[in-house]
């Protein structure tokens, strides 16, 4: 009997190391000044980059530093929201520095300009040499201990509301009809990121008119702990019936410089109902002192001395998740 007593007590003491051992669900929004990248890291090690940022070196190099401080020896899905520049461009220059598994991207290319044209052939240039999916609404990706659902892909969105979800949007009344988008941004591929209670939203530069399609009348997602600012947060996004509809407890802006963070962006998440935490990669020059958090929360705040520092996220199953500034260790828990 105590023999069996015993076995039970190391058993269960090693699943609490086991259990204690495990990093959470970690994310980095990595500095690809104006662009997207940002890079998701399961608890079991698995791994999917959002977007790749610019052409030229610098963004890859700074995508691979994020990979290797989460240790990982290979980035197993890369999905390319839509075939814009600062979305898709850095896809060369990272498949030559780090291994690759998969490319998943909502389909080819929609839009008739010259440089969604030119980038989209780049990107198909590498795709022969790995593993390609492309995704639909309501489908996801098998990775361990998170759920990666596709909300919106190819101009369409879910056609039924996620579990909990489908309420009446209050926030749909004021909204007035935008012009349909007919570039790639409308296109873009988005994902809800569920780890248990947590879950984190990435739409890519879904614009407004796609917005509202999918949240009005009724919303079809629900509510999310964490936001990732969509566009950058410029204005031909983040309408009120989809940021205060969501409404996240802490939202990131992955802006430039002097590319997104529109004040009245800035404004409208700032003011979502609930909203805990605001964190920004790097300070927005034209929104000026009023529009942009407190230097703490951004990762880089001095243009002439941007240095590529990232903002990390640190998530547990039961929804507490720790945002970290790595350029000042500032860092903040929310709490379920």
């Amino acid at each position: 009997m105590r023999r069996f007593a015993g076995l039970f007590i190391w058993i269960l003491l090693l699943h609490m190391a086991e259990a204690k051992a495990k990093p959470g669900l970690q994310i980095y929004f990595v500095d690809v000044e104006g662009g997207q990248s940002t890079l998701i890291v399961s608890p079991s090690g698995e791994s999917l980059l959002v977007d790749t940022g610019w052409p030229g070196g610098r963004d890859a190099d700074r995508i691979v530093a994020a990979a290797k401080a989460a240790g990982l020896q290979q980035i197993d899905y890369v999905l390319i929201t839509h075939y814009h520049r600062d979305h898709v461009g850095g896809v060369p220059d990272l498949a030559k520095r780090f291994k690759i598994g998969t490319f998943v991207d909502h389909g080819a290319n929609r839009e008739d300009a010259a440089d969604p044209r030119e980038d989209y052939a780049a990107y198909q240039k590498v795709l022969p040499k790995y593993k390609h999916l492309t995704i639909k609404p309501g489908e996801g990706l098998p990775l361990k201990d998170i759920t990666v659902r596709v909300l919106t892909a190819d101009g369409e969105h879910i056609d039924s509301p996620l579990p909990g979800a489908g309420a009446a949007n209050p926030y749909c009344a004021a909204e007035g009809k935008p012009t349909a988008d007919i570039t790639e941004n409308a296109r873009s591929l988005g994902v809800l990121v569920s780890y248990g209670n947590f879950k984190f939203i990435d739409l890519g530069d879904l614009t407004k008119d796609k917005e509202i399609e999918m949240m009005c009348p009724n919303n079809m997602i629900g509510t999310v702990d964490l936001f990732l600012v969509s566009h950058h947060g410029w204005e031909q996004s983040n309408t009120k019936a989809l940021v205060w509809a969501l409404h996240p407890r802490v939202a990131i802006m992955d802006n430039g410089a002097h590319k997104g963070g529109s004040a009245s962006v800035w404004q409208v998440v700032h003011d979502s109902p609930g909203l805990q935490g605001f964190w920004q990669i790097d300070y927005a020059v034209e929104a000026g002192k009023d529009h942009n958090v407190a230097e703490e929360f951004i990762a880089n705040p001095d243009e002439k001395n941007d240095a590529g520092k990232y903002i990390k996220v640190t998530a547990e199953p039961n929804g507490t998740f720790t945002v970290l500034n790595t350029r000042n260790a500032e860092q903040k828990t929310y709490k379920k």
